[in-house]
């Protein structure tokens, strides 16, 4: 098609504002699926997403529409996440784009996200259609939320198109607004193939099938392609378009999106934010790509069963094609044996892998409890070296300073819950930074906190004590140094690495408590007594003991002599003691996730 008839756009918002209803309501206006085949949150096709409610991975289709000016456009929309800990995926969207709807709920307003997801369009020089949603609600308050929106991006509050997804009310006006105002993509068609890839996932049929947008030449049926990071040629198998599903076409011409099945076996010759070219007349530069993503937060995954490594390591590299923020090295632990340290975008993101790994390849696994990246200053040398687990910090003799990551954060509150954000930040160690009113009603605040602080619990205290009105964001701010000391976990004396935290030295003795007093619940009884202890270097801060299942050895005594009752009790006490040697004592999954509600109680 001529590239003036086509549009590439995104929708963005915070979570929950609305998305992925308006992308259904898109897909039936313009008849790319059948109202028989139309079901909610279509493009939400992950069981996850459909469960949770929130779209994890951006997903891409193809609709034709028949404009008022008596044109037929074809209209690409990227469906984005609006989970903060996906906000990778919506950077990555928005490179394919030159256009994106700004959604923004009527009863909430402006939250954290829509700001962080907006910031990152205007970064990437996306022409912006703002559109309110959810005017159907009786707590809709449209107007003033377009004058939000007037004050933050200079529109005028009459331009803001306000809709109902949910409803269709006014949707086909959003489609106008995306034919009339979003440009069309300046690629050139008779320029060298420069494709760009901004997702992949892998097929077993197929390979790994590369989602591209076209921004020069052709992508023709037949000609061999090469991956210009990897130096991987490829003859794909198939090309085509999303409608939403894959479907085959001819050639994709500059402007188009689409998809690529490579054929490819092995994840490691196709990168999210590579550049696709022909292998015969290749470009000269690739496109300008991506930021690697930045792990925040690190985890021990392992296999219940040992013999589950292998399958445990495919399923992690399968993952990772689709999900290019996931990064993995593989760990042994003394508790757990042979597993992998694992890198996430958050605690959230960690909970869909964790769930994707037991659902979608069948595996039970053990996840050891979060932890972040600290640098640790050696007192000889001043070398500084990065660990991502407690188990790997050197002797405490051997430590000059422990520096921990710093997160600047902002929440968006009514004011009404200003006292309370206050004392829970505090409590986490928190820094005030600044107040800014909104407007008599809402707040945004602003704090530099720890992130091993923020990763475990702050969200949900945060939405708890806020009854769900403050929404959070955000980014790094850098390493501090910080009184810091490893709280270890010995379990009938011996340490448990995988159980082992770093925390405050205030912190440490409320914490050791804590973690001891919930073990002793979790860690099921043998027949001996297991001591469960809190240690901090050579010193036993807490200590409390899971009491032993009894055998009644004198059950088959009926009377008689003391003295033969005393034999089989010292008889059962060697006995035990025995046990007790070269006993194992098991430790559940639910004992490395305790780990996670230690500030509950």
């Amino acid at each position: 098609m001529d590239q003036q008839y086509v549009r590439n756009f995104c929708i963005i918002a915070h979570i929950d504002h609305g998305k992925s209803t308006l992308a259904d309501r898109l897909l039936e206006i313009t008849r790319t699926v059948e109202e028989r085949d139309m079901t909610a949150r279509l493009l939400d096709s992950m069981d996850l997403e459909q469960e949770r409610g929130v779209t994890i991975k951006a997903s891409a289709v193809r609709m034709s529409y028949a404009a008022h000016d008596g044109h037929t456009y074809e209209i690409n929309l990227i469906d984005t996440p609006g989970h903060v800990d996906f906000s990778y995926e919506v950077s990555r969207a928005l490179q394919a784009c030159e256009g994106a709807i700004l959604v923004v709920d009527a009863t909430q307003g402006i939250e954290a996200q829509t700001l962080a997801n907006l910031f990152l369009a205007l970064d990437a020089n996306l022409e912006i259609i703002p559109v309110i949603n959810k005017i159907d609600l009786p707590a809709s308050r449209a107007d003033e939320v377009a004058e939000e929106i007037e004050s933050l991006l200079g529109v005028d509050a009459t331009d803001v198109l306000q809709i109902s997804a949910k409803t269709g009310l006014h949707v086909e006006d959003v489609l106008e607004a995306v034919v009339r105002r979003i440009p069309p993509p300046r690629g050139k068609a008779e320029a060298p193939l420069r494709a760009l890839i901004f997702d992949s996932h892998y097929d077993a049929y197929k390979g790994v099938i590369a989602y591209v947008r076209v921004f020069d030449g052709v992508l023709d049926t037949r000609a061999k392609l090469l991956m210009m990071a990897t130096d991987a040629v490829v003859e794909p198998i198939e090309r085509g378009i999303f409608s939403p599903v894959m479907k085959p076409t001819g050639a994709l011409m500059a402007g188009e999106v689409g998809y690529i099945a490579t054929g490819l076996k092995t994840i490691r010759e196709v990168r999210v934010g590579d550049t696709v070219t022909s292998a015969q007349q290749p470009a000269d530069t690739p496109l300008p790509g991506y930021q690697p993503a930045k792990p925040m937060v690190f985890a021990g995954i392992y296999p219940t069963e040992s013999d589950d490594f292998p399958l445990l390591r495919d399923a992690l590299e399968k993952l990772q094609l689709n999900d290019a923020s996931l990064t993995f090295e593989p760990e042994t632990s003394q508790a757990l044996g042979f597993g992998f340290r694992a890198g996430f975008l958050g605690l959230f993101h960690m909970e869909i892998v964790q769930e994707r790994l037991e659902r979608e390849y069948d595996l039970d696994i053990v996840v050891t409890a979060p932890s972040v990246e600290y640098e640790v200053v050696l007192r000889n040398t001043n070398e500084v070296i990065q660990i991502d687990s407690p188990a790997q910090l050197p002797e405490e003799g051997s430590i000059e300073a422990i520096r921990q990551p710093w997160m600047s954060i902002e929440i968006y509150s009514p004011t009404e819950f200003i006292g309370v954000i206050m004392e829970l930040v505090t409590k986490k160690h928190g820094e005030y930074v600044a107040t800014d009113y909104l407007d008599k009603n809402r707040v945004l605040l602003r704090y530099n906190i720890p992130l091993a602080e923020l990763i475990v619990d702050f969200y949900d205290k945060l939405k708890s004590v806020t009854r769900g009105y403050a929404s959070l964001d955000y980014r790094f701010e850098g390493y501090r140094q910080g009184d810091l000391v490893k709280l270890d976990v010995l379990v009938n004396q011996v340490p448990v690495d995988a159980l082992a935290l770093i925390v405050h030295r205030e912190d440490a003795y409320h914490k050791g408590q804590a973690m001891v007093s919930k073990l002793k619940d979790l860690i099921p009884s043998q027949l001996f007594v297991v001591p469960v202890q809190a240690a901090v270097g050579s010193k036993v801060i807490s200590r409390a003991n899971v009491k032993a299942l009894r055998k009644d050895v004198l059950a088959k005594c009926y009377g008689g002599d003391i003295t033969r009752k005393r034999k089989l009790l010292e008889k059962q006490k060697k006995g035990k003691k025995r046990m007790k040697m070269i006993g194992q004592v098991e430790v559940s999954q639910e004992a490395f996730m305790a780990v996670l509600k230690l500030d509950q109680d």
